[in-house]
Order: C-alpha cells, then structure tokens, then sequence
C-alpha cells in the first residue's frame, strides 16, 4: 500500500532535496570565513531553493503550465547546486567523497523532477 500523498513535503523528492540540503549547510559551515557571502551563501540557497520550488509547484498542480515552470526552476537550482559542489571541492572546502555523494543525490533529484516535468499528468489535478 502506497501512502498517499497529501502535501509537498509527502513527496520522496522533497525529503530527499531538504536531507541534502540540511546536510550541505552542515558542511557549509565548515567553510572559510570570506567565502559566506559567497560560495557558502550560493550553495546553501540553491540547494533550499530546489525544495522551495518544488512546494511552489505542488501548490500550482492547477495550472500544468505554472505546475511544470515551477518544478523547471527547481531542477534549474539542482543542477546549479551540483556546480557549487564541484567549487567547493576544487576549492578544498569540501571531502571529494562526501561531495560526490551529494552530487548523486541531487542526479537523482534531478531524474525524478524531469520525471515529473514530462508527466505532469500524473499530478496536476481539476483537469
């Protein structure tokens, strides 16, 4: 039995996005101090933005048009975490291992939002 799916934070990709994201600003804050209105500041708001996004999205299930926007912006924000990763590895901020770990993950994030992106039947709803 499947559960059902009531709110944004019901779905897998939402847990999945908010875990890496609150595990991101655990590392984060192990970065030097000049890089906080930087690469600390980048990494730590896409990786929140790709959860913000996906309840944006959720709440647009109405509108396919709006619905299927929203969740581009959030698979946008994914794929520009996944480039502050690979900053923040050259950079020696972060453990090559841990970033590739995250790097999956948000691969990941990124197939299930495409997934929902070409079919967004699936979950708009009133049609």
């Amino acid at each position: 039995m499947t559960k059902k799916i009531r709110t944004h934070r019901d779905l897998a990709v939402y847990q999945k996005g908010f875990a890496a994201s609150m595990q991101i600003f655990e590392l984060s804050k192990q970065f030097p101090k000049e890089e906080v209105y930087s690469l600390t500041d980048q990494i730590r708001r896409s990786s929140r933005s790709v959860c913000a996004n996906l309840a944006e999205a959720w709440r647009k299930r109405r509108y396919e048009k709006a619905f299927i926007s929203k969740l581009s912006d959030s698979e946008s924000e994914a794929a520009e975490t996944q480039v502050w990763l690979e900053f923040a590895v050259e950079c020696n901020y972060m453990n090559r291992d841990e970033a590739a770990a995250l790097y999956q993950t948000y691969n990941e994030i990124l197939g299930t939002l495409v997934g929902m992106i070409n079919h967004p039947e699936t979950w708009v709803i009133g049609k």
